[in-house]
């Protein structure tokens, strides 16, 4: 059974970083797509990056220039280098795999618990 944990969350002051780190368990063959998403109180979840297999990369625009995905296909972990942290940044991130071939078969999506990201002085 294929699960997603992410770890990296917590509180930091806005100008600060962290960096989320979601590793993929499993008996996992290949992964298409991973990605960050986000959603803030009284707010629908949103894509924050995403990276596929052949690099193609997208970000949304309020992150851009901030954060920074990459991808560890070996070790099937997706991650994110969030720089320059505002308030407005302050959600549960969720990481997200699409296009999974694994033991089970091929499957789409799966989604991790979250991690907590708080911005605050």
């Amino acid at each position: 059974q294929v699960q997603l944990v992410e770890s990296g969350g917590g509180l930091v002051q806005p100008g600060g970083s962290l960096r989320l780190s979601c590793a993929a368990s499993g008996i996992i063959f290949s992964i298409d797509a991973m990605g960050w998403y986000r959603q803030a109180p009284g707010k629908e979840r949103e894509l924050v990056a995403a990276i596929r297999r052949g690099r193609i990369i997208n970000y949304a625009d309020t992150v851009k220039g901030r954060f920074t995905i990459s991808r560890d296909n070996a070790k099937n972990t997706v991650y994110l280098q969030m720089n320059s942290l505002e308030p407005e940044d302050t959600a549960l991130y969720y990481c997200k795999a699409d296009g999974v071939f694994s033991s089970s078969g091929y499957g789409s999506p799966y989604w991790g618990k979250g991690t907590l990201v708080t911005v605050s002085s």
